[in-house]
């Protein structure tokens, strides 16, 4: 939202917002560009009537004050994807959607037309090196956008990838999340196949052809598309890059694991589809380093590398933690996870986690009571989340202090290199990791 905001003043409206709590970085990016709110909190006297639009946030509740305000005014309210698809209407609009890897495909599809100079718009659900922001709305006549399957607002409850209409789209993957909306798998599935039913015969489908479930998807909609599969490229492992064997030639990446290459080939044929070479896809796509926190290096030195990933989901754990498995063989792999997210920690869920954290040499899982309570569920106990894995020697703690010293002492005792993989939507609570060091004097 505040990335929109910042978007919209960039072409020259008067923005204001509110909120009953902003936090960085949206708090200083705001205050540096003279958004942020004198006060937080919610004012419905500020809502007149010469304003033009409201945009309504998800997290915004019914009788939020402003959002009464502006019904009682009359002034038009739109959700997030609603506004994006009023501003993009006359836009070729690409739409990458599923469960898993859309902020990475979006990020590559974005990366690959950059190096094309091609003028284009974007949203996208992280910071991608080589762009300022993470929203842009310009004159270009093509936006790129990230869909998320999560209800656009308060007021729209069906999910955000119903509103943008695309001319062409991807489908990553499917697997089960959002239990607090979705509270059945086949609810949550039924969300896709409604998707892909409002798409355009005309528009291009790009799909994971090694996902069964996305496969089921697809032939639900009964051939009335126009699909086309994708699947992992043929490549190899060299010093810990892939190298993608092609036609043109070896091709060596910066991003490792075969769900990464997954999503390199659906930005190619997305980018191949608005008329980049494959050739030129490949020259690109070498150079792109990743998303933020999408298996980002936090730290190297002797003998240990610590990254840092936003899986959260039991499907993105296994593609994670597999990934690096295959890529960094010779290490002894410390796998640490952050149950943060509302599916996460509730008890209901957490059998869908069972065998996620296999490929790990040792599996730790953190949660804290404050992230519980700020979501309204129940207490947990450790022994209970750790039955939940399926491995006897998993550690489970809800204490950040023990978190760090069992994860320093892991490495300290190692005589291998140590890979250590941080899996959180959230920040283990302000851990700084660049403190856990291989060295046996710090």
């Amino acid at each position: 939202m505040h990335q929109l905001a910042l978007a919209l003043q960039r072409q020259g409206y008067m923005v204001t917002g509110s909120d009953d709590e902003i936090t960085d970085p949206a708090k200083s990016n705001l205050a540096a560009k003279g958004l942020l709110p004198e006060k937080f909190g919610w004012y419905p006297e500020k809502i007149t009537p010469g304003i033009d639009a409201i945009v309504l946030g998800m997290h915004a509740k019914a009788d939020n004050p402003e959002l009464l305000a502006a019904k009682k005014a009359g002034i038009p309210i739109y959700s997030f994807p609603q506004y994006v698809y009023e501003v993009s209407r006359d836009k070729k609009r690409v739409v990458i959607a599923g469960s898993h890897g859309k902020t990475t495909i979006t990020s590559m599809v974005m990366h690959i037309l950059k190096q094309q100079g091609m003028a284009f718009d974007y949203l996208v659900g992280a910071r991608v090196a080589g762009f300022d922001q993470s929203v842009q709305l310009t004159d270009a006549p093509l936006i790129v956008l990230e869909g998320d399957e999560y209800p656009a607002s308060v007021e729209e409850k069906r999910p955000k990838i119903f509103f943008y209409h695309p001319h062409i789209s991807v489908l990553s993957g499917i697997a089960w999340d959002h239990i607090n909306v979705f509270p059945t798998y086949e609810i949550y599935f039924n969300q896709f196949e409604q998707y892909l039913q409002g798409i355009d015969a005309e528009a291009k489908v790009f799909y994971n052809n090694e996902d069964d479930e996305v496969k089921r998807a697809i032939a639900t909609s009964g051939g009335k598309l126009s699909a086309v599969p994708y699947q992992t490229p043929p490549f190899h492992y060299e010093d810990g890059y892939p190298v993608m064997d092609t036609e043109k030639g070896p091709v060596k990446v910066s991003v490792f694991g075969r769900h990464n290459l997954q999503n390199m080939q659906a930005a190619i044929n997305v980018c191949m589809e608005l008329g980049v070479t494959e050739e030129n896809c490949y020259k690109a796509i070498a150079s792109f380093t990743g998303a933020a926190r999408r298996l980002e290096k936090v730290k190297e030195e002797k003998n240990l590398l610590v990254y840092r990933d936003f899986a959260h989901a039991p499907s993105k754990l296994k593609a994670t933690l597999d990934a690096v498995r295959e890529a960094y063989p010779g290490h002894h792999l410390i796998a640490c996870f952050e149950l943060h997210t509302f599916s996460s920690l509730n008890e209901q869920f957490l059998s869908e986690y069972a065998h996620s954290m296999d490929a790990a040499d040792d599996a730790i899982v953190y949660f804290s009571h404050h992230a519980l309570s700020l979501k309204g569920l129940p207490s947990l106990d450790a022994e209970t989340v750790g039955s939940y894995f399926g491995r006897k020697d998993i550690i489970v703690t809800d204490e950040r202090e023990k978190l760090e010293n069992t994860v320093q002492g892991m490495i300290s005792n190692q005589q291998k290199p140590v890979f250590l993989l941080l899996m959180s939507s959230g920040t283990f609570d302000g851990i700084d990791w660049n403190n856990v060091s291989s060295q046996k004097n710090s």
